[in-house]
């Protein structure tokens, strides 16, 4: 019988624990971007997958309501480049729209299953449209490829906007993690939107949530090996191409006009969001960062599935800031 060293016997548990702790997450229907997870934790991963399944109800929270009836729209010509539109049940005249980029590391996920439950429901309940989009993923495309298919699910929506019923002058971006990375990229650099034909007078306002790559270059010397690999797909080695894909760094004037930046406990989350909200404010650009309990994994994944929930902290807070960027 072959002996195993006992380091290449770690290294296989170490690995394992990783694939396993993204299998979880997925079969709960949660795309995720995986925080950095220390050596010491992974050696703690039985226990850390016991927490992890019994803190799954906790993330998902309670049953949401079922959400209104939607219809797909194409956007492009790819099978991926569609979207979702909820329309609220009683409207008078042309509504606001928040539209919505899921994460999932740049290379899974979906609008079927990482949107959240609650987000449809609610938004519509309060008056305005939701829309979630699919997009192309790496290694299909790049990152660069993706923020144009944001700014290209915005002309669809501005362009049918007076058939849809939607406010084209009342329309704000919102996305989860690497969602999150696109609606700020999307937001600070106009190239993406002048590619399509817009401009940020285009966009009311941006809510990027728990987001960890608005400074690609710093986040990537801080992620681990499971991260690090899925930012090296996302972003390559180049440090230009790097710089070019990080909100903080295109966040001279101009940028859109209002950003709320939403975190949770995650060391990386938080030092990102704070640095980007100070690149903005130096650009003359209004931000407001808010912070929610949750750490790690599992904060990362509540705040997303349980933005729309009323008794979730950070619902109230987008509520009222987009009432007063809708004005309704």
């Amino acid at each position: 019988m072959p002996i195993i060293p006992l380091s290449h016997r770690i290294s296989h548990r170490i690995s394992r624990r990783i694939r396993w702790v993204a299998l979880v997450a997925s079969a709960a229907g949660i795309a995720i971007i995986m925080p950095a997870v220390s050596h010491a934790q992974l050696m703690a991963g039985t226990g850390l997958m016991r927490r992890l399944m019994m803190q799954r109800q906790q993330a998902m929270g309670k049953d949401a309501p079922a959400p209104p009836p939607h219809t797909t729209y194409a956007y492009g010509p790819d099978k991926e480049q569609d979207l979702d539109l909820f329309m609220p049940a009683h409207r008078q005249g042309p509504v606001p729209l928040v539209l919505f980029v899921h994460g999932g590391a740049w290379s899974k996920g979906s609008k079927e299953t990482a949107t959240g439950r609650w987000k449809a429901g609610h938004y519509t309940g309060l008056g305005y449209a939701f829309a979630t989009i699919n997009y192309r993923l790496v290694p299909r495309v790049g990152v660069q490829q993706q923020a144009e298919d944001v700014a290209l699910a915005l002309r669809q929506m501005i362009r049918d906007a007076a058939t849809l019923g939607i406010d084209p002058h009342r329309i704000v971006l919102m996305g989860h993690s690497a969602g999150a990375q696109l609606v700020a990229l999307v937001g600070t650099d106009e190239s993406y939107l002048a590619s399509a034909g817009l401009s940020f007078a285009d966009l009311a306002g941006v809510i990027p949530i728990d987001g960890a790559a608005y400074d690609v270059p710093e986040q990537m010397k801080a992620s681990g090996a499971y991260m690090g690999m899925r930012y090296d797909a996302a972003f390559s080695k180049d440090p230009d191409r790097q710089k070019a894909l990080s909100a903080k760094l295109h966040a001279a004037a101009p940028n859109a006009p209002r950003f709320l930046l939403l975190h949770v406990q995650r060391p990386d989350g938080i030092a990102q969001a704070q640095e980007l909200a100070r690149a903005l404010r130096a650009a003359g650009t209004s931000v407001e960062v808010r912070s929610f309990a949750g750490n790690g994994l599992i904060g990362h994944i509540t705040i997303n599935q349980r933005l729309g929930d009323p008794d979730y902290p950070a619902t109230g807070v987008v509520d009222g800031w987009l009432k007063q960027v809708f004005g309704a």
